[in-house]
C-alpha cells in the first residue's frame, strides 16, 4: 500500500487538522529543556541553576500528564486541554517575567508550565478510532504519529536555535508557548474532539494502571526510554573523542533518520497476528540494533549503525501504541496512553543519568553498552509476561477489534466510534 495508505489517511476528515494541531500544540513540551536552558544561562543563570530548572519541568511534566489524562476521559478533552495549555503557557511567561534573580519564582514558575503540560498525545491516540473507524488505519495512524513525534523533536530544537538567533531566548519560549496555545485549540475546537465520551468507567484509585497488561508494557518501554537516553549522552562522549562536535549532530540525525523510515516501512503494510507477539520481535532487532554501537568506529560508520539503531524505534512506538489500547481498562485510554508517554521520559531520564558517570569513568564504548542492556532489559520484561499481555482485562472495550481477523470480530482492544 506504500504512501497511499498515508495520503489516504490524511484525507479522512479532521486526520490531517488533528495530527498538525497536537504536533504543534506539543512543541513547547518537545522544545522546553533546550530553551529554558538557554533561557537561564543568558538571564545569567549557571549550568547548575539550568539544569535545575530543565530537570524541575520534566519531573512536573512526568507527574503532570498521566493526572491530566486521567481528567480528560472524566471531563472531556476541550474542558483540560485548552485550560491546561493555557496556564502551562502563563508559567513560562512567568519565568521570563521573573528570570533566574528569583530561584524560587523560577522554579515555580517551571513546575507549573510542566504540571500543566497538555496530554495532547494521549489525546489524538484516543481520537483516532472515532475518526478513522477501520482498523488499520488506525494503526497506521499510529504508525504516523510515531513518525512525526521523531520530526517534531528534530525540528523543535531548530526552530528554538532560529527564534534564538533572531531575537532572543525569552522570545524563543513565549513565542513556542503561544504557538503551542494555538496548536490546542485547534485540536479542542475540532468536532472529533468536542463529540469525544470516554467509555462509562469503573471508579479506581489506580486507574489505568490496576491493568496487569498494561503494567507489563510500561515496566518494559521503561528500559526502550533508558536505551534513548543513554545514546543521546554517549553519543556527545563519542564526539568529544572525535574532537568534532558536528558529529554529535550527524549521529542524532541519523537516529531520527532511521526510526522515521523504520516507522514509515511499519505503517505501510497490514500486519497480522496478536500485536503484543509482535512487539516482543520488534524490541529484540532494537536491542540487537543498539549492540554495535559500543565497537564505536569511525564517524562514517557509527552514523551508518546510529541509523540501523533507530530503525526500530517508530515501530516499536507504534505497536506499543496498539497494546496500550488493547490493555486499557474501559474509560481510561487517554490516561493509559499518557502513562506511556511519562514512563518513556522517565527512562529518557534515568538513562541519561546512569550514561553519564558510564561514560565519564569506562569508557565511550560503556556509554553505549548501556543502551543495548537496557535493550536486553525491556525484552526480558516482555518474555517474562506474555501470559499477562496475552490477557483480557476484565472491564476491557466491548467494542474491540481483532488484528488477526479480517472480518473485524470482537476482540478486547479496539476502541471503536467516538467512545474509547
Amino acid at each position: 500500500m506504500g504512501a497511499t495508505g498515508y495520503v489516504e489517511l490524511l484525507r479522512a476528515p479532521h486526520a490531517a487538522r488533528l495530527l498538525a494541531g497536537t504536533l504543534v500544540g506539543r512543541l513547547p513540551g518537545a522544545t522546553a529543556p533546550i530553551a529554558v536552558v538557554l533561557f537561564a544561562r543568558a538571564d545569567g543563570g549557571s549550568y547548575s541553576v539550568a539544569g535545575a530548572l530543565a530537570a524541575a519541568y520534566g519531573l512536573a511534566n512526568a507527574v503532570g500528564q498521566p493526572l491530566l489524562g486521567r481528567a480528560v476521559d472524566l471531563y472531556g478533552q476541550p474542558r483540560v486541554q485548552l485550560p491546561a495549555a493555557l496556564v502551562s503557557a502563563l508559567g513560562m511567561v512567568l519565568l521570563v517575567a521573573v528570570g533566574t534573580g528569583s530561584p524560587a519564582a523560577a522554579f515555580a514558575a517551571v513546575a507549573v508550565a510542566g504540571l500543566c503540560t497538555p496530554p495532547l498525545e494521549g489525546g489524538l491516540r484516543a481520537l483516532w478510532p472515532g475518526v478513522l473507524g477501520r482498523e488499520d488505519r488506525v494503526h497506521r495512524a499510529y504508525a504516523l504519529d510515531a513518525v512525526a513525534q521523531e520530526v517534531m523533536f528534530t525540528v523543535g530544537p531548530l526552530l528554538v536555535t532560529a527564534l534564538v538567533a533572531l531575537r532572543s531566548p525569552a522570545a524563543a519560549l513565549l513565542v513556542l508557548n503561544a504557538v503551542g496555545v494555538l496548536g490546542a485549540l485547534s485540536v479542542v475546537v475540532s468536532r472529533p474532539s468536542r463529540a469525544w465520551r470516554s467509555a462509562e468507567r469503573r471508579a479506581h484509585w489506580l486507574g489505568a494502571l490496576r491493568s496487569p497488561g498494561l503494567l507489563a508494557l510500561l515496566g518494559a518501554f521503561l528500559f526502550v526510554g533508558a536505551a534513548l537516553g543513554s545514546i543521546t549522552v554517549a553519543g556527545v562522549a563519542y564526539a568529544d573523542g572525535q574532537g568534532r562536535e558536528s558529529v554529535y549532530g550527524w549521529l542524532m540525525a541519523a537516529l531520527g533518520l532511521g526510526a522515521l523510515l523504520g516507522g514509515a516501512v511499519y505503517g505501510a503494510r497490514r500486519w497480522t497476528g496478536p500485536p503484543e507477539r509482535r512487539l516482543r520481535v520488534i524490541v529484540a532487532l532494537l536491542a540487537v540494533c543498539y549492540l554495535p554501537l559500543v565497537l564505536t568506529p569511525g564517524a562514517v560508520t557509527m552514523t551508518l549503525l546510529s541509523m540501523v539503531a533507530g530503525v526500530f524505534l517508530a515501530p516499536a512506538l507504534a505497536c506499543a501504541f496498539i497494546v496500550v489500547d488493547r490493555q486499557a481498562p474501559a474509560g481510561t485510554v487517554t490516561e493509559a496512553f499518557s502513562w506511556l508517554v511519562t514512563t518513556f521520559g522517565v527512562g529518557s531520564a534515568l538513562g541519561t543519568g546512569v550514561a553519564g558517570p558510564v561514560a565519564q569513568h569506562a569508557g565511550t564504548s560503556a556509554g553505549f553498552a548501556v543502551a543495548g542492556a537496557a535493550g536486553l532489559c525491556a525484552l526480558l520484561v516482555l518474555a517474562a509476561t506474555p501470559r499477562v499481555l496475552a490477557g483480557r482485562h476484565v472491564d476491557g472495550n466491548a467494542a474491540a477489534r481483532s488484528e488477526n481477523d479480517p472480518s473485524d470480530a470482537p476482540e478486547h482492544g479496539f476502541s471503536t466510534g467516538h467512545q474509547a
